[in-house]
This record gives structure tokens, sequence and C-alpha cells, in this order.
């Protein structure tokens, strides 16, 4: 038998093995992360996005949270999740919807055995893969790219300095 409740964002499911009882208490990061993990395999799906703030940090540094743009509301026995989407321009977005959809009702009820009863996605931009990789940048990915822009040149301009020192070195001195 089993037995689910909410507590405080998390979803407690009661079971019953045995003679042994005990909860299994599921946080919200943990269904987002599931939901998040699963739609990287929908074909056409170039990034979820957690809102301007999100967006913003992801411009300065790199990050790898897939839970941003994933909002989920856990009932007893049921999930229900809100998606912030980016697509690939020119692909059928209501395909990639469904496809969604599919995906993040299996892989939830796969490893919680709750039901997703909903999902919504809002479609925030479309983008080729070349504005949507352009976009990807991150002020940190520039920094990094100014450094070993710099570092090279710096090693370069070393080595001249070594052979113009070491020609200049082999050069007979002018007798006065």
């Amino acid at each position: 038998m089993t037995e689910t409740a909410v507590t405080d964002h998390t979803i407690r499911q009661t079971h019953q093995s045995s003679d042994l009882k005990g909860d299994i208490i599921y946080s919200d990061k943990v269904i987002e992360k599931i939901i998040g993990k699963s739609l990287k395999t929908v074909s056409g799906l170039l990034a979820f996005s957690g809102g301007f703030f999100s967006d913003l940090k992801n411009k300065v540094v790199n990050s790898d949270d897939i839970t941003e743009g994933v909002d989920v509301e856990v009932g007893t026995k049921q999930v229900a999740t809100h998606l912030r989407i980016v697509v690939e321009y020119g692909r059928d977005i209501p395909k990639i919807v469904e496809q969604i959809k599919k995906v993040v009702q299996q892989e939830v009820a796969k490893m919680t055995h709750l039901d997703v009863i909903e999902v919504n996605v809002e479609v925030i931009d479309t983008r080729t893969l070349d504005e949507f990789e352009a976009a990807s940048v991150t002020v940190q990915d520039r920094v990094t790219e100014a450094g070993k822009t710099t570092g090279r040149f710096i090693e370069e301009q070393a080595v001249k300095t070594k052979q113009n020192l070491s020609e200049s070195a082999e050069e007979p001195e002018p007798s006065h």
C-alpha cells in the first residue's frame, strides 16, 4: 500500500513492503532535475530559461543548472510543471511540445511513480542554431578567450625577444 502527503514543498510517499514501513520524500528540486535531464533528449529544443535574472547570470558565467526554466507543483500523487523554452527556428513547435510532454510524463513516472497531470509550456524564443550558439557565449567565455589570446601574444613576444638577444649575442662587436 502506498499513501502520499505533501510537506513543505516535498512529497512524501508512504510505502509498505513486507513488514517494513517507511517514507519516500521528494524535494521539488528532484522533480525539477528529473524533468530538466529528460528535456535534453527532445529534438528541436534549444534551451529552457529561468527568466531575466537567470538569463543575465548565465550571460556572465557558465551555468549547468538544468532546473532553470522548470517549475513544479507537487500534489499528493500528481505533478504539474511549467516550462519556459527556446526552440530551434523553423521546427514544428506543437510537435516539440508533444515530445516534451511525453518525455516528462514517462521519466517522472518511471523514477517516482507520480502522475504528471499537466505540462504547461511557454515558448519564450525561437532561434537558429547559429543565433543560439552566438548568444550562448558568456562574459566568462570571452574573458577566458582574451586571457588565452593575451598569453599567446606574450609567449610570442618572449620568443622574439630571445631570438633577438641570441642574434645580437652572435654578432661580433664592432671594433673601435
